[in-house]
C-alpha cells in the first residue's frame, strides 16, 4: 500500500512561520490515526528528513508561503506547480530548503508519485507561540486542503 507523509515544517516561536506545525498539530487532534499516512512536526528542515521522504511514496507539504495574498490566505500547489514555486526566488528561515530534501529524493529514486505543498500567507514573523489572528482560521482551512489531497489521492482508504 502506498504511504503519504503529511509534513508540516515551519518555527512555532516566530508566530505564522510555524503554522505548517500548528495545521499538523491541528489534523492529530482531529482525526484519527491513519495506518498509512504519517503526520510529522518537521521543524524548520533538516537533512534527517530525506529518510522519511525515501519511506513514503507521497508528500504533502503544510508551510507558511508568500504569495502576494491576504493574511491567512491558503493556497495548494499541486505536483509541478509545486517543483515550480520551490525553485522561485523564496527566502527562508529553515536550516534545509525543501527543493534541497526533493533533490534528495530525485537523486536517490524516491522522489514522491504525489506532493503538494499546502501554503498559508503570514501576517508575522515576530516573536510569537502561537499563529496570529488574521492568520488563525487558516489553520483548519488548510487541515481541510489535506483531506481533500488524501482524498482525492486515494489515501484516506486504500494508501
Amino acid at each position: 500500500m502506498k504511504r503519504t507523509v503529511v509534513l508540516g515544517i515551519g518555527n512555532t516561536l516566530l508566530s505564522d512561520e510555524g503554522v505548517g506545525v500548528h495545521v499538523v498539530n491541528y489534523l492529530q487532534q482531529q482525526m484519527p490515526a491513519m495506518e498509512h499516512v504519517s503526520l510529522v512536526d518537521g521543524g524548520t528542515l533538516s537533512f534527517s528528513l530525506a529518510e522519511l521522504l525515501a519511506t513514503h511514496d507521497n508528500l504533502i507539504v503544510v508551510d507558511a508561503a508568500r504569495t502576494g495574498g491576504e493574511s491567512g490566505n491558503v493556497v495548494c500547489y499541486e505536483g509541478e506547480a509545486m517543483d515550480k514555486y520551490l525553485t522561485g526566488n523564496r527566502q527562508s528561515v529553515h536550516e534545509v530548503g525543501l527543493m534541497d530534501l526533493l533533490d534528495i529524493a530525485r537523486l536517490s529514486d524516491h522522489y514522491p508519485e504525489n506532493r503538494a505543498l499546502v501554503g498559508i500567507e503570514p501576517y508575522t514573523l515576530d516573536w510569537g507561540e502561537t499563529v496570529s489572528e488574521p492568520v488563525a482560521p487558516a489553520v483548519p482551512k488548510a487541515a481541510e486542503q489535506v483531506l481533500q489531497l488524501l482524498t482525492r489521492w486515494d489515501c484516506l482508504r486504500a494508501c
